[in-house]
């Protein structure tokens, strides 16, 4: 990363050591997201602000998951290199199978509850959708039907980060205008 930010920078005439430190501590929220609510990169820019670096880096670090509204030349920078690295081979330590095995038994636990209909692992297994039987889950049901999942999940499986759980109850009526 920091060589990819570095090497984008000077094409650009920019501060090359900057970009590099940015590149290299992008990622820092990741050692601690597991014990912090949040995102890596909200969480990195606070642990980086903390511990004095730039706003500039800080900010960098804040924006490098971001749609670009809200970034800087060098948060852009980062975002690329960040891109380009996550695309090279074998940049990921789970192979496949271990990816896919992780998301069917996140669906696998939300399965095991009554009531439930379908569910969806999402944004890479960080979220799962569940939609319920309305028939025999009630709207105060899908808040303990949640919470089960969540500690089950919590009990069951080994994940980085958090997994936001979402419990659907939907009732739709149709009818005809004749």
């Amino acid at each position: 990363m920091a060589y990819l930010t570095g090497l984008m920078a000077a094409e650009l005439k920019m501060n090359i050591k900057e970009a590099k430190r940015a590149g290299l501590l992008h990622d820092i929220g990741k050692a601690v997201d597991h014990k912090i609510e949040g995102t890596h990169a909200a969480i990195g820019a606070d642990f980086a602000k903390r511990f004095g670096e730039s706003p500039r880096i800080v900010q960098a670090i804040a924006t490098h998951h971001d749609d670009g509204r809200n970034n800087t030349l060098l948060g852009v920078l980062v975002q690329a290199a960040d891109t380009l690295s996550a695309a090279r081979p074998g940049a990921r330590r789970e192979m496949l199978e271990t990816y896919v095995q992780r998301l069917e038994e996140l669906e696998k636990i939300a399965h095991s509850f009554n009531g439930v209909d379908k569910c969806f692992a999402i944004q890479a297994g960080r979220e799962i959708r569940i939609m319920v039987e309305n028939e025999k889950i009630s709207d105060n049901d899908t808040v303990m039907l949640c919470n089960d999942i969540i500690k089950k999940i919590e009990n069951e499986l080994t994940y980085p980060g958090q997994i936001k759980v979402t419990v659907i109850r939907e009732t739709r009526v149709s009818n005809f205008a004749k």
